[in-house]
């Protein structure tokens, strides 16, 4: 493992490498991903990560680039919620919701790493205080990152709080498996192993409502490219200006893949596996043109896309939703890989 620091700034950068050359560069800020660099078929290697050089734009990273994000991923509607007979209220950020924990979000604060000796794994640990982001109980949540010499990038999370309260960690990663910095990633291909999706209303709040999406724009179960739907005149698709939806998986777990997708371009090939109930699909729709990528790239609207392992959005106001809410003294404990090779 080498480890260094940013260029003018105390925040360290943390870089994991296999036997094969792929390489992942992490960063305390957020305990982000800097850079995952994975071979393509012609045996070059490509950085398939949208994220920045200098450490500033990951201190105030509005887009979530490479981010862990929590205590609550996505949205949370009205941005309230009530648990054991007591109503929090949360930041209004997004609409009336609340979105991936509000103003003062995990992302863009400092992480304790811990690398491990053996060099292909680093642990970020952080202390959320009770009221934090208008959650309950004090908690600590750490984050393990693993490079496996089967190029697969292993994400763990960890959480437990003293008093009753909800979690819902992802990473918010935006992949573009032909490099960063490449104008679109549409012309992808993309599967998605799931039958359902949570119903969402106009401020992409799920309505309570399971659905099915065999036969329309969100269905992925027969391998298609993202560009062929991405526009489509279904109402779900107008809602998210694109692909921003909660699919239900069918199968979630660490033996088979719930997700697959593909760069004509290079060959570059991920694969998803999750324990989680769900994944959170995003074509970057809200992306605004970014000057600060990567070597000089500028980062346009869907450039990268996100598949964001987690439990459904608005999770605490749907009661026939999968629960994440742990009691004092329960850990959340799950993983998500995100696996690579070439066609």
């Amino acid at each position: 493992m080498e480890i260094s620091r940013f260029k003018k700034s105390h925040a360290s950068l943390f870089t994991l490498t296999n036997k094969n050359g792929m390489k992942v560069v992490l960063t305390d800020i957020g305990a982000d991903i800097v850079k995952i660099i994975v071979p393509d078929k012609n045996g070059s290697f490509v950085d398939v990560a949208l994220g920045y050089d200098e450490p500033e734009h990951y201190a105030n990273n509005g887009t979530t680039f490479g981010a862990i994000v929590g205590r609550f991923a996505n949205r949370i509607g009205g941005s309230k919620f009530t648990l054991n007979g007591v109503t929090y209220e949360l930041d209004v950020n997004d609409n009336d919701n609340c979105l991936h924990g509000g103003f003062d979000k995990w992302y863009n604060r400092m992480w304790f790493p811990q690398p491990d000796e053996a060099g292909n794994c680093v642990k970020f640990s952080l202390f959320s205080p009770d009221g934090d982001q208008g959650m309950p109980g004090n908690a600590v949540i750490s984050v393990t990152y693993t490079l496996s010499d089967d190029n697969a990038l292993s994400i763990h999370y960890d959480a437990v709080s003293d008093k009753d309260t909800y979690f819902n960690l992802t990473n918010h990663n935006y992949f573009n498996l032909s490099g960063q910095g490449t104008d679109t990633m549409t012309d992808h291909t993309m599967w998605i192993d799931s039958d359902k999706a949570t119903a969402i209303d106009s401020q992409l709040i799920p309505t309570g409502e399971i659905v099915s999406i065999k036969g329309t724009a969100l269905d992925f179960t027969s391998e298609k490219v993202i560009a062929d739907d991405i526009d489509s005149d279904e109402e779900a698709i107008k809602l998210g200006g694109g692909f921003d939806h909660n699919f239900i998986l069918n199968d979630p777990c660490l033996t088979k893949a719930f997700a697959r997708a593909a760069s004509p371009r290079t060959g570059i090939v991920m694969e998803v596996f999750t324990d989680l109930p769900a994944v959170q699909f995003y074509s970057g729709n809200f992306m605004g043109t970014d000057p600060n990528g990567k070597g000089g790239k500028a980062y346009k609207r869907r450039s990268g896309f996100c598949l964001e392992t987690q439990y459904y959005p608005d999770t605490p106001n749907h009661d026939n939703f999968p629960s994440d809410l742990f009691k004092a003294g329960q850990k959340l404990d799950s993983t998500t890989v995100y696996k690579f090779s070439v066609k």
